[in-house]
């Protein structure tokens, strides 16, 4: 291995390889194609990002060399986060390409010169289609948690990405499970794949040195038990994942109320309140991390010790990659699971298919004796945290990043309520109009400029106006196509047109 790289991964505590990584490295280290298969938590990152590091030559053009495509937001700022690390001696240039965010700052990133790209699937072809990313010379490409992937539907988008790069290029996909579409995949892109398991085919896909609680919990004493389940001896860093937006969030809030320092990570967020979430919980400044399925996949934190889930998971995947966020690298955690009445038939398959022999949960309340003696929580604690021990800074003290959110494109809507176009609809016609019923004299009046100048595109006949004539700088009048039952409905067509977006019976 590159010595430059040997000296990064040793400067960040890493000096020997786990079974996945000993098993790759050589094959992928030779530009070899390769299926590789473990459990979540062992290491499968730096498994494809030392050989992807170890063939990049740098200084290379500025064209990306090799590209890894990843199925979530977070899991691309992990193995971007990664990838950097090991390579910091090498000076290979990574970037991030993910939805959420501006294009711009990432398309300065693409043309200052990259040799890593790492990304998830449709931020990938915006650019490539748009010929900002350049996908001609890519060596190296890697697909992580595949299966995910499948699972969220970017299989043909995964496919129009294969056929960008050149053929001539290494192949390798990673993944913790193995359904069948996947490899079909991997058998019409790859070359004479090696497939890798680094585990024994009865071992569990669960890590031992996690330690499994399933209770029976009633909804209204949930918050009660988190609570008191976050004051036991030893806890570190805790995440908790519940089935919907909503539902984290209020967990969140609610946390935050008793007095921990918690943040929440989920779909109905902006992406740059989902970073501050995690950049506070990787620092420290929030110890409890509320989220959705999002960050199930890939997240690694240190020191995350306790992960519990609100309900029962809807599968056996759900249910290991979820409980994978703590007991990495060798270290030991906690995974409790609050299963509801009707959700029992669905725990006790999951127990039946991970072989984990707990097919009963037991009932318990916040003040159920077991509950303290199974988590190690003193007797003493209440649903509140004492105020000698609020000692973290809280999500407020995590600074905004820098750039906003991403700035969606501009398209032609379709007829909103009340029959009116929306406020981002085309300036004065230099759109195809998208109203049911067509408007000949609009599409050939004459067209805006982008300076606000105007440029006639055809003649058209004179449009009638309804209070004298237009002066010949206005909008032609649109046509209305439903009266509004208040009594500002005469002033609006007295009044002409209004700008789109606003009320067409109010003032103008």
């Amino acid at each position: 291995m590159h010595p430059d790289i040997v000296r990064a991964l040793s400067e960040s505590g890493i000096e020997r390889t786990f079974a996945i990584q000993e098993l790759t490295l050589p094959l992928a280290m030779n530009g070899e194609d390769l299926i590789g298969q473990a459990r979540t938590g062992t290491g499968k990152t730096l498994g494809f990002g030392v050989p992807l590091l170890h063939r990049v030559q740098v200084p290379g053009d500025g064209t990306p060399q090799a590209l890894v495509v990843v199925p979530t937001r977070e899991l691309c700022l992990q193995v971007t986060r990664d990838l950097t690390d090991a390579g910091k001696h090498l000076g290979v240039r990574t970037v991030a390409v993910y939805g959420g965010r501006p294009y711009e700052e990432q398309i300065s990133a693409l043309q200052k010169g990259v040799d890593v790209v790492i990304g998830t699937p449709g931020r990938l072809l915006d650019l490539a289609e748009q010929r900002h990313l350049v996908l001609g010379k890519v060596r190296g490409l890697v697909l992580d948690e595949a299966d995910e992937m499948l699972d969220l539907g970017f299989l043909p988008d995964i496919e129009r990405i294969l056929h960008m790069v050149p053929e001539q290029r290494q192949t390798m996909l990673f993944s913790a499970t193995m359904p069948g579409p996947i490899l079909t995949l991997a058998r019409t892109f790859m070359t004479r794949p090696t497939h890798i398991r680094a585990e024994q085919a009865d071992e569990s896909a669960v890590h031992e040195r996690t330690k499994q609680f399933i209770y029976r919990a009633h909804a209204m004493d949930k918050a009660e038990l988190i609570a008191k389940a976050m004051q036991a001896e030893g806890r570190g860093l805790a995440m908790i994942f519940s089935r919907t937006k909503r539902q984290a969030q209020k967990v969140a809030d609610e946390l935050t109320e008793r007095g921990f320092a918690a943040g929440a990570v989920h779909g109905d967020l902006g992406q740059g309140a989902r970073e501050k979430a995690l950049r506070a919980f990787r620092s420290g400044k929030v110890d409890i991390l509320v989220a959705t399925d999002v960050a199930a996949r890939g997240i690694d934190v240190a020191g995350v010790t306790h992960v519990i889930n609100l309900q029962c998971p809807d599968d056996e995947k759900t249910y290991v990659h979820r409980i994978g966020r703590t007991g990495r690298a060798g270290r030991e955690g906690v995974a409790i699971t609050l299963v509801d009445w009707d959700e029992e038939p669905r725990w006790k398959l999951i127990s039946d298919t991970l072989g984990l022999d707990k097919p009963q949960p037991v009932e318990t309340y916040s003040t159920s004796p077991h509950l303290f003696t199974d988590l190690d929580i003193p007797t003493d604690v209440t649903g509140r945290l004492p105020l000698s021990k609020r000692t973290r800074e809280g999500l407020d003290a995590e600074p905004e990043a820098q750039g906003g959110e991403a700035k969606r494109p501009r398209r032609s809507r379709r007829r909103t309520r009340g029959g009116k176009e929306s406020r981002g609809e085309a300036d004065a016609g230099a759109r195809q109009d998208s109203d049911s019923e067509t408007r000949p004299a609009r599409t050939r009046q004459r067209r805006r400029t982008r300076g606000g100048a105007e440029a006639s595109a055809a003649p058209a006949p004179e449009a009638p106006a309804a209070g004298g004539e237009a002066d010949a700088g206005e909008r032609p009048r649109r046509r209305r196509r439903r009266r509004r039952p208040s009594g500002g409905d005469q002033a609006g067509e007295a009044g002409g047109s209004t700008r789109s977006g606003n009320a067409e019976g109010g003032a103008a």
